[in-house]
């Protein structure tokens, strides 16, 4: 039988700006007010915007090379009554970040999760691009090795539009597999840095991007949009 939902040990899901930090919602900031205890993927990060809005809650270190250690302390705590937020460097946490398995671990001990909305890249990337929205799949970050090839095959023939992330320094990589496996003229749009100062976004075919980012060394985290397949 299920157990009763302990109503007073939570944890908020707290998405964070992606670079304007106006874009904090007031929730946001209240809740990692009102917590006890905020989860950062990066303290250093973190502080920087606990800072401007004069937040002093504690942090704790909880990222991708740490948080199979930790899920099982951090259920104990929030089940002894400690109130949590998590937080990721930008935007939100468990979209390409830690959180997927906190979650999943806070349902199965039948630990309250609030997931507050707020900013994620890939949104306004794809409402920006012109290409179609209705439907789409988010791929996020591609196999660094191990299945990369695969999966490329695999999305070849997609029709839906097709969303991923990419650094500065595997961009051309990717741009010239894209070419090689969707097709050079196919249509994309690739958005960087966005919100901030150099805020920037490119369309065009595929090789066309290819060829810009070759002249203009790649800067700050990508986020590609590429059509689906007619």
């Amino acid at each position: 039988m299920q157990r009763q939902i302990i109503l007073d040990t939570q944890l908020y899901i707290v998405p964070t700006a992606i670079g304007n930090l106006k874009d904090m919602t007031f929730r946001a900031i209240e809740a990692l007010q009102n917590v006890d205890l905020i989860l950062a993927e990066d303290t250093r990060t973190s502080g920087k915007l606990l800072k401007h809005y004069a937040i002093t809650t504690p942090m704790q270190s909880y990222h991708m090379h740490n948080e199979h250690k930790l899920v099982d302390r951090i259920i104990d705590k929030l089940q002894s009554g400690v109130r949590m937020a998590l937080i990721s460097d930008a935007g939100t946490p468990a979209i390409s970040d830690p959180g997927f398995l906190l979650v999943r671990a806070c349902i199965q001990n039948n630990i309250l999760i609030e997931t507050l909305p707020g900013a994620t890249a890939f949104v306004p990337a794809l409402v920006n691009s012109g290409l179609p929205n209705d439907k789409f799949i988010f791929e996020g970050f591609l196999p660094v090795k191990k299945g990369r090839q695969t999966r490329l095959q695999f999305l070849a023939t997609e029709t839906r539009t097709m969303v991923f992330y990419e650094s500065p320094h595997k961009l051309i990589k990717t741009l010239t597999q894209f070419s090689e496996y969707f097709g050079g003229n196919r249509m994309a749009s690739i958005s960087r840095e966005l919100t901030k100062l150099y805020e920037e976004t490119q369309r065009g075919s595929i090789d066309q991007l290819l060829l810009y980012f070759q002249n203009k060394s790649p800067k700050g985290e990508f986020v590609i949009v590429v059509a689906g397949k007619k």
